[in-house]
């Protein structure tokens, strides 16, 4: 009988060599899945690589990092204080005591009391509308509080003749920087969030006058009316503005 192929019955076993392949490939799927879960456990080091608690959002790197300059200003201040009574110890003429006094407080590193002007900016309300007919209903930047609005408060007391300008709870000096980061402030290495209190000691009367020429300002009150940011002016016959409790070093300065 001539040699024929005979093809597989319904029913009976694969070839021997479908069954080899089969298994091999098996083996391949399996060897890969464990090279892929020994990898994924290297780079997490162990850890979820989704949860784990480490991975900071920057929002909360900031906030760390603002806790830890606002411990290290509390130190720096206590170590001020120091080294003033240390000179004290060591003895200077009233002359040079006074000479010393007036720049300090020309320098912002003495605290300062009289009367003064409280200025407060505030977001306007969630979900705030146009409150005036003919107006566009509001973008998300429409109401919000920006740098440059708190930045034409601050330059607005100085011009009327502030003796010294405190913005939230720390005092402003020469090199003061006014910044935001996103929604937040940054001044001076720690973070806040509205209302933005801003305090001046001075003549309030020149001071109210200052701030209500500004034509920042006065772009400023045009939101305020249209869309409900916040904005308070106050008088006050007894302000106290403490002394600024930061390094004074200067590392860099901005030539542009």
């Amino acid at each position: 009988m001539p040699n024929s192929t005979i093809p597989p019955l319904p029913g009976s076993p694969r070839p021997r060599r479908t069954r080899i392949v089969g298994r091999a490939l098996t083996c391949t799927v399996f060897t890969l899945a464990g090279l892929l879960f020994y990898v994924s456990a290297r780079t997490a080091h162990g850890t979820d690589l989704r949860t784990d608690a480490s991975l900071l959002r920057l929002g909360d790197v900031i906030q760390q990092r603002s806790t830890q300059n606002q411990q290290i200003q509390a130190q720096i201040g206590a170590l001020q204080d120091r080294v003033e009574g240390l000179a004290q110890q060591q003895g200077r003429t009233p002359s040079d005591a006074a000479r010393l006094g007036a720049l300090q407080q020309s320098a912002g590193l003495e605290p300062l009391r009289g009367p003064g002007l409280t200025v407060t900016l505030n977001d306007a309300p969630p979900n705030a509308t146009a409150r005036i007919p003919g107006v566009p209903e509001p973008g998300v930047n429409d109401l919000v509080i920006h740098q440059q609005d708190v930045q034409a408060v601050v330059n607005a007391l100085w011009r009327g003749g502030a003796e010294g300008v405190q913005v939230m709870d720390q005092r402003l000096i020469a090199t003061s920087a006014v910044r935001c980061v996103g929604n937040t402030l940054l001044l001076q290495g720690r973070v806040y969030s509205p209302p933005y209190v801003i305090r001046a000691v001075g003549r309030t009367d020149a001071l109210r006058s200052a701030v209500d020429a500004d034509p920042a300002i006065r772009n400023y009150l045009q939101y305020v009316a249209a869309y409900g940011l916040g904005w308070k002016v106050q008088e006050n016959q007894d302000l106290a503005v403490p002394a600024y409790a930061g390094s004074v070093d200067l590392n860099a300065a901005d030539g542009g």
